[in-house]
């Protein structure tokens, strides 16, 4: 079993320590550091190369959203924004900034296993339907223009499963929507993820909405 490697950041060290301490009682993770702060997150992930980052949003020095942009790349780990209310409202800019979702602080240490597995696995965090009410609500408030052109490197049926998977389509819904097998589903989600230099498919959410591929329902 490859062992899933794993950086905390966050400025409370009781809390800090305290993920640590959960997070290394698993048999399938490995915590290779700790952050007090943004700065020395960005610093201890490029030294150690993690999987994983849990990233607190309100740090000093650099806070959480900063350090998540900053970390994107060709071996950037996957982020997972900790956050004390479900709509804070720098949940979006962190996604923006390549988080792949978020977790509220408080979370049972089930769910954060389960988080740590599922983003390290390369999907995103959320549910569907929880990304969509998310991002849309988000870019409802702070709405910007439009950048189809964007999208231009998508093919039309492409463009059409961005749009279903913006809208909350889980997989086994995409492919009934379609009339096309799951795995056709898998290859051609893979392949806007590629072409469109995401992460995985939190990301792509938020590219469609930003782009304006899909608008936000008001009311």
């Amino acid at each position: 079993m490859t062992s899933i490697r794993i950086v905390v950041a966050d400025d409370h060290e009781i809390v800090r320590v305290g993920y640590a301490g959960l997070l290394g009682t698993q048999a399938d993770f490995t915590v290779v550091g700790t952050a007090p702060d943004g700065a020395e997150a960005v610093r201890v992930c490029r030294e150690l190369l993690p999987d994983v980052v849990l990233m607190d949003v309100r740090m000093p020095v650099m806070d959480g959203i900063e350090a998540t942009a900053r970390l994107q790349g060709p071996h950037a780990p996957r982020v997972l924004v900790l956050t004390t209310f479900d709509l804070d409202e720098h949940v979006y800019d962190a996604l923006a900034a390549g988080a792949s979702g978020f977790l509220l602080k408080d979370v049972t240490a089930e769910r954060l296993f389960e988080a740590v597995r599922v983003v390290a696995a390369g999907e995103a965090l959320l549910a569907p339907g929880i990304t969509r009410r998310l991002i849309a609500e988000f870019a409802r408030l702070r709405p910007k223009a439009p950048t189809q052109g964007t999208l231009d490197v998508l093919t039309p049926r492409e463009t059409d499963v961005l749009r279903l998977l913006a809208e909350g389509l889980s997989n086994p819904e995409l492919a009934e929507r379609l009339h096309v097998g799951e795995e056709t589903v898998k290859t051609h989600v893979s392949r806007i993820l590629s072409k469109l230099g995401l992460r995985d498919r939190t990301q792509a959410v938020v590219t469609a909405y930003e782009t304006g591929l899909v608008v936000p329902r008001t009311g």
